[in-house]
């Protein structure tokens, strides 16, 4: 792990990774903050602690209905559209693997985000996987895969969108903030076999309320930028998205046991 003083930025196993608080050197002795010890840095080097956790794993394809998401800059198409077919795309994966997975819409259909949350509760779900794409409109610069977690109680988020956010508080979600960022590394090192490495980093945020209330481990996945045009021509290919479906399950069929890493 390489960390900088005076900067969140830090890589793990040639990932971003975003600490909390930043380094320091105090009297030429480099410090971390005691919360990125051990809600980022410990988690990390004893690797995954959660493996075998139960089924079903529950997969939220973003958006729906009424609420269409991001537009593609290649062909115009809606990001709901995008993250339904990726997400029943995972789940036949997930089967073919013996996994059994469970959807939060599996149509063209609004679904509030306490609803989403709601069908993991009540799913008692191993894990939940939130899948989105993403956009920087009306700038075509912006690239490649961002993977959230939830930030634990106490450390201030590597984005937020609002200077409001209480970093005392703590959710139900973050009894599993070692799992969430172990899995979101697993994961996000996955897709970037797919996506040719363009790496945005593993983030911290409270403001998806979809993670925030999930009894399991959570993860949110923004896959790649529908207003990058060549990022966007690559995600409209039904085969890119079966590539992006395959490396997560391959990830998620590990922590259920039933696969090899």
């Amino acid at each position: 792990m390489v960390m900088h003083p005076g900067t969140l930025l830090a890589q793990w196993d040639g990932l971003e990774v975003r600490l909390g608080f930043a380094p320091q050197l105090i009297d030429e002795q480099p410090y971390v903050h005691a919360l990125d010890l051990q809600k980022t840095i410990l988690p990390l080097l004893n690797g995954p602690s959660g493996k075998n956790l139960r089924e079903p794993v529950v997969i939220d394809a973003g958006h729906g209905g009424e609420d269409a998401g991001a537009r593609g800059s290649f062909n115009g198409c809606k990001e709901k559209d995008l993250t339904l077919d990726w997400a029943l795309r995972l789940r036949r994966s997930l089967a073919e693997k013996g996994v059994n997975a469970l959807l939060t819409r599996s149509k063209d259909a609004s679904l509030t985000l306490p609803d989403r949350v709601a069908v993991a509760v009540a799913a008692h779900a191993g894990m939940f996987i939130s899948l989105h794409f993403n956009s920087a409109a009306p700038s075509r610069n912006e690239a490649g895969l961002e993977t959230y977690c939830l930030t634990p109680a106490g450390m201030p988020s590597s984005l937020t969108r609002s200077d409001a956010e209480e970093i005392a508080q703590a959710y139900p979600n973050n009894s599993f903030d070692a799992q969430n960022l172990q899995l979101a590394v697993q994961l996000h090192r996955a897709l970037l076999q797919v996506n040719g490495h363009q790496d945005r980093g593993i983030r911290r945020a409270r403001f998806p309320a979809v993670l925030r209330g999930q009894q399991c481990p959570a993860v949110l996945i923004e896959g790649g930028y529908l207003s990058s045009p060549a990022e966007a021509r690559q995600i409209a290919d039904p085969a890119y998205r079966q590539r992006l479906a395959d490396a997560l399950a391959r990830v998620l069929a590990t922590w259920i046991g039933k696969g090899a890493p």
